[in-house]
């Protein structure tokens, strides 16, 4: 069945309950008497609840009530949080610099509003040592706090220990901050031309940085294994 409701001439019943163009209630009048109104006021005879006895119709432009509700459900769609998920990989005895880039980026997922997994890759003898990834898991969950929390907390998984961290930010507030970021951006950039390429080179290095992220865990992946 169509979702659309039917308007003008494709009404059938003898009476309808009207309602006007501002919303105030005319009563109960017959189906010539509504089109009739609705021809005078230029507009279109739209019935609103088909299953009320009588139905219940409405006086309206309906070609624009589809478009703003076309719109509205646009942007509904445009300002929807998905729920995502990023991963990070770390060998249990990372050095100091490895550490803080890896850190660096799960701040910015949690600023995005994003969750971030992390994996801690166990080789060789180092699978003799749980508690080595363990503690790395938790130093990192206390350097984050701020920005996250513990979801999923630490477990073994085969050669692999795995922690879930879920950011105190919802999607939706990161998005909006973003949005209003790049539009404070948008804005200074206009006010100050000359500082519109160091904006661009800026937000490209940070592009940059996001894909490699993923580059340095698979590096991380296929480094050989301690013996």
């Amino acid at each position: 069945m169509s979702a659309e409701p039917r308007i003008n001439d494709r009404i059938r019943v003898p009476e309808v309950r009207l309602v006007g163009p501002s919303g105030e209630q005319v009563g109960i009048v017959p189906l010539a008497k509504a089109l009739e109104l609705a021809q005078e006021y230029d507009l279109d005879l739209v019935e609103v609840a088909a299953n009320a006895r009588p139905p219940v119709c409405k006086l309206m432009d309906y070609g624009k009530f589809k478009y703003e509700s076309a719109m509205k459900a646009r942007e509904a769609r445009k300002n929807q949080a998905h729920t995502v998920i990023k991963e990070m990989k770390l060998r249990p005895k990372i050095d100091p610099h490895d550490y803080d880039t890896k850190k660096g980026h799960v701040v910015r997922f949690l600023k995005q509003g994003d969750k971030v997994k992390i994996t801690i890759m166990f080789r060789g003898r180092e699978q003799s040592r749980p508690e080595l990834g363990y503690r790395l898991l938790q130093r990192l969950a206390e350097d984050v706090q701020d920005l996250g929390f513990i979801e999923s907390n630490p477990k073994q998984d085969g050669r692999n220990m795995i922690m879930v961290l879920g950011p105190h930010k919802k999607k939706t507030e990161a998005m909006a901050e973003a949005r209003q970021a790049q539009e404070a951006r948008k804005a200074d950039a206009k006010a100050h031309p000359g500082r519109s390429q160091n904006v661009a080179e800026s937000e490209e290095s940070e592009e940059s940085t996001d894909a490699e992220a993923p580059a340095e865990a698979e590096a991380q992946a296929e480094a050989p294994a301690d013996v």
